[in-house]
């Protein structure tokens, strides 16, 4: 469906203030979500994270099994976000005002625009250790200053996608992540066929509490806990689908778009790391493929940019959500800034696999009670039902609480049951908990029953003034 001039004015307007996407402007397709969410995580990271598993001294068939059962759990609680944004055609930051109050989502929309940031840095360092790997590949040498030079370029093109907007972004991935998914098969034929994979790969030799220790660990880095990083995320992109759409269809091909290609790839690097023992994702690709590298390494590059766009509208959203009136392209520019920053810091420091996991894991210190409150509040106390109006009225207005304390105490104490049941490689991610269990990670459980269950019974007790009557939207239409 297309748009007249007026209309086109409209929805930029909308998208860039932060407002609603109004009806003439909803149409995203299921297609393009699936694309979207394919492109988001046909990234070099995925394949990293499958070699976590190795270097964890899980067998491969080990580290197979966590990817494939905790992105079944974690893609499919995924989708009731997705269909969260459809329904009511706002950011996820903006909903979370329903829950936690209109001042009271200051909080985690600080946290998402952080951890937002934080992804683009990783992602950036991971596509700049492939460039440079490529650079060295065709005799063209340098040190740490080639790598930052590498680094702000790469960074300025997925700023200025970013800044665009949506519907940039929806054309970016329709039109390259099909590719990309050819090169990719084209990559693991090679992989599987011309390497000396050890599919009989036994690890470590893990027992006992040892192997449930590696086992929950991955399961947080990208089992469950890779799913419910992308909570946050997603309604900032269903927003554009109409009402109208199959919310079944909606649901399936945005879930199929982060489950494909997040064990697929996780597969892969699991695969390789077989061969090499390597955690360094340059390294993975060159060991396995020699010379082709310098082909593949031209187009995988295109995953961590894909996925870098959303890290940065994002985090621009975020920010609106805390009553900045700025205009979101300009936040997107500040955001590349403190990206960038950050990408520096991560090339001048740090073992690989450590960060890695240290950053993967202490997310989930919020993501995981965030999004079980998200999950109760709008399923189980609003019924689904959202005065969307009344979330962009003023702080103070009567029409929303400022504060939702029985939200904001259960999301504090679910972050601090998070810390405790968690065992990351770094030591102070390792909570008394967790050591108690012998380095059993359970941290994404603990944290979401817990901001679960004492969000449901507080707020249950109360009626949230941001509800209203049910819109009609498609069960089955597509």
């Amino acid at each position: 469906m297309s748009i007249n001039s007026d209309e086109l004015a409209v929805t930029e307007t909308a998208e860039h203030t932060l407002m609603p996407i109004p009806p003439e402007a909803r149409t995203s397709t299921v297609a393009h979500q699936f694309w979207i969410w394919m492109g988001a995580n046909i990234a070099p990271i995925n394949w990293v994270l499958g070699a976590l598993g190795i270097y964890l001294g899980l067998s491969l068939w080990q580290t197979v099994a966590v990817l494939v059962v905790g992105n079944l759990i974690g893609m499919a609680t995924f989708g009731f976000f997705v269909l969260m944004g459809q329904r009511t055609a706002v950011s996820q930051m903006v909903l979370s005002r329903a829950a936690f109050g209109r001042r009271g989502a200051y909080l985690p929309a600080v946290m998402q625009g952080l951890l937002a940031v934080g992804w683009c840095a990783i992602n950036t360092w991971i596509i700049l250790d492939l460039v440079v790997t490529l650079f060295d590949k065709i005799g063209i040498h340098g040190g740490d200053g080639l790598r930052i030079g590498v680094a702000v370029v790469i960074m300025a093109i997925q700023v200025w996608l970013a800044a665009i907007g949506f519907r940039a972004i929806a054309r970016f991935e329709r039109w390259t992540v099909p590719i990309t998914l050819v090169v990719l098969l084209a990559m693991t034929i090679v992989a599987w066929t011309k390497t000396d994979v050890d599919w009989g790969y036994a690890g470590g030799g893990l027992e006992g509490k040892a192997l449930w220790s590696s086992l929950t660990t991955l399961m947080t880095a990208i089992g469950i806990g890779w799913g419910i990083t992308w909570f946050a995320y997603a309604s900032d992109y269903s927003r554009f689908v109409s009402p109208q759409i199959s919310r079944r269809k909606l649901y399936l091909g945005s879930v199929l778009g982060q489950f494909i290609p997040t064990v697929w790839l996780g597969i892969f690097g699991a695969t390789l790391a077989t061969v090499s023992q390597e955690i360094d994702p340059g390294q993975l690709v060159v060991n396995a493929f020699g010379g082709l590298a310098v082909p593949v390494l031209l187009l995988v590059i295109h995953g961590p940019i894909a996925t870098n766009v959303l890290n940065i509208y994002s985090c621009g959203l975020c920010a609106q959500t805390l009553d900045w009136g700025v205009d979101r392209r300009k936040l997107s520019y500040g955001v590349g800034v403190l990206a960038t920053i950050f990408t520096i810091y991560l090339i001048l420091n740090g073992d690989f696999a450590t960060n890695l996991d240290g950053w993967l894991a202490g997310l989930v210190t919020w993501v995981a009670p965030w999004g079980a409150i998200m999950l109760v509040h709008y399923y189980g106390i609003a019924k689904q039902r959202i005065d969307v109006d009344a979330l962009f009225e003023p702080p103070g207005s009567s029409r929303v609480p400022d504060i939702v304390w029985e939200a904001i105490v259960p999301f504090l104490l679910g972050m601090v049951a998070t810390w405790m049941f968690e065992y990351g490689i770094p030591t102070w991610l390792q909570g008394p908990a967790a050591k108690a269990l012998g380095g059993i990670d359970l941290s994404w459980l603990a944290g979401a029953l817990v901001a679960g269950v004492l969000s449901y019974v507080a707020m249950s007790r109360r009626r949230p003034r941001t509800t209203a009557p049910t819109p009609a939207v498609s069960t089955e239409s597509a």
